[in-house]
């Protein structure tokens, strides 16, 4: 059993439970630890914590030894963005992919394989599905990690997503309330604002909320976004009418409520983190998570200290924190009630890090749904100019400047996978204005296989298409991200996503595997 150290106070503990930080390295460090023992009840894992499955699973090891019931959550949504896979590409299709497909028994399968080995390396708090509608197709921070722009299309996979998760034992957040999806601008770097009115709001953004709530999500993470039709003041993460008036009492949700990153720019240029935090619990969040770009002790201490002071001068009601802890540890009681399996340092047989061989965090062959899903989730048409390749091409990625939840490390593409099945493949990257004349220039007299990601949205990528199509009619178009425009070239393959089983999927379908 867990046991709190004797000198920190009730007050003190509850501050501590409501945080979710991150750290460095790929072991916990003594701070840590020590903060754990007393009272910190959750640990976010990112990109930079990850290395190997083994490693992994000595990693949740090492802070289930100082706390058994401790909350190990992670960003992983599969697709475009992951934490486990951060270094090779996932091996399952994000939410786009699956809309895209739309059977939900496959959503809900995949989302059960991707529980099961969060579940193997000792997760058990999954920052995901994304719920958020893409009705602006201009969206910047959404985009393939929705399941699409139809609001019932979205809420029945958002359903089976969470069903398929927690039947592994991972418990779901679904994000972010009341919905992203009709924004122009990322919430990592000002704060967004949607102008729907509150009937277009009750019809479109809610209804996935209350598929998720219905399907029994163990968590709800807020979004930082104004929406004046439900708060003309406070965005979404610090109002009170928002999480506590609609999602608690309107909608009867009785789970947990987390924050998105409150380092954000959307909170933490607007209203600081501490006082951020200290508004958000007492709007009725529970959980506070932040990590993603601090992940220090005296970030920890700073808002362990707001939540105390807040509650000493009376901004913070105390039974409102105490509330908000209780919720944070009934989670951790339930997801270690849902523990069938150890974590394991082979996770599914191990791997490689070797992209295009089994991923990071292993592969055995209950993982080929993800490339199944992949593989139907393809929307492949032939143009004029159609012919085989079937001699090494080469690859022209257009590349735009990465998502921050997606981040720029996890690769992307086609060419790895494209080079094992015609080997000598090549390959560039090009950005801005002079992408395709560059890229016409680099491949010389080989067929080009363009790869772009939501075209739609940069001007310059869809220059590039045009001059590369004019001088080679040939040239093979791989839309990996929101497919928007007519499909273009001898062969156009939108994959509805950009994960490495997407590009696995793309590959065999251009080499015609």
């Amino acid at each position: 059993m867990t046991t709190i150290a004797s000198g920190t106070d009730t007050l003190t503990r509850d501050a501590l439970a409501v945080l979710q930080p991150g750290f460095t390295g790929t072991s916990a460090p003594s701070w840590l630890l020590r903060r754990l023992g007393e009272g910190l009840a959750s640990v976010g894992l990112f990109g930079r914590n990850i290395a190997t499955p083994a490693q992994v699973a000595a990693l949740t090891a090492q802070l289930r030894a100082e706390r058994d019931d401790v909350l190990v959550a992670i960003d992983e949504e599969g697709g475009d963005v992951t934490r486990l896979e951060v270094r090779t590409g996932s091996s399952f299709p994000g939410n786009h992919a699956l809309g895209a497909v739309d059977d939900t028994a496959l959503t809900e399968a995949v989302a059960h394989e991707l529980g099961r080995r969060l579940a193997a390396c000792g997760v058990n708090l999954n920052w995901a599905p994304s719920a958020d509608i893409n009705s602006n197709v201009d969206n910047p921070v959404i985009g393939v990690r929705s399941f699409g722009a139809d609001t019932s299309l979205v809420a029945r996979h958002t359903a089976a997503y969470v069903s398929g998760l927690q039947s592994a034992g991972v418990a779901a957040c679904t994000k972010h309330f009341p919905g992203h999806g009709d924004t122009a601008v990322d919430s990592h770097h000002a704060m967004p604002r949607i102008d729907a009115e509150l009937a277009v709001l009750e019809s479109r953004e809610l209804v996935p909320f209350r598929a998720a709530i219905e399907a029994g999500t163990r968590a709800v993470m807020s979004a930082h976004i104004l929406v004046p039709a439900l708060d003309p003041v406070h965005p979404a993460t610090l109002s009170r009418r928002i999480l506590t008036g609609l999602l608690r009492e309107e909608l009867g949700y009785d789970g947990l409520i987390v924050t998105d990153g409150m380092e954000m720019q959307a909170i933490s240029a607007t209203y600081g983190i501490e006082r951020g935090s200290v508004l958000a619990i007492a709007a009725g969040a529970d959980a506070i998570c932040v990590g993603g770009g601090l992940s220090d002790e005296p970030t920890v201490l700073r808002l362990r200290d707001a939540l105390v002071a807040a509650v000493r001068s009376g901004d913070l009601p105390e039974e409102r924190l105490a509330d908000a802890a209780a919720r944070v540890r009934a989670l951790a009681a339930w997801t270690a009630s849902t523990q069938t399996t150890t974590p394991s340092a082979s996770v599914n047989g191990g791997g490689t890090s070797e992209r295009g061989s089994s991923s990071a965090v292993g592969s055995d062959a209950r993982t080929d749904v993800g490339l199944v899903a992949a593989r139907r989730a393809l929307k492949v048409t032939r143009g004029a100019h159609f012919a085989p390749v079937t001699e090494a091409p080469y690859v022209a990625a257009l590349t735009p400047v990465a998502n921050i939840a997606v981040g720029d490390e996890t690769p992307w593409g086609v060419a790895a996978e494209l080079r094992r099945l015609l080997p000598g493949t090549e390959t560039g990257s090009f950005t801005g204005e002079r992408a395709g004349a560059e890229a016409l220039a680099a491949a010389g007299s080989r067929r080009v296989v363009a790869v772009v990601r939501d075209a739609h949205r940069h001007t310059w990528m869809a220059e590039a298409l045009d001059i590369l199509l004019a001088a080679r009619p040939d040239t093979v178009v791989v839309e990996m991200g929101v497919p928007q425009s007519p499909p273009r070239g001898a062969l156009h393959i939108a994959t509805h996503g950009a994960a490495r089983v997407c590009g696995l999927a793309a590959a065999e379908a251009i080499a015609g595997a």
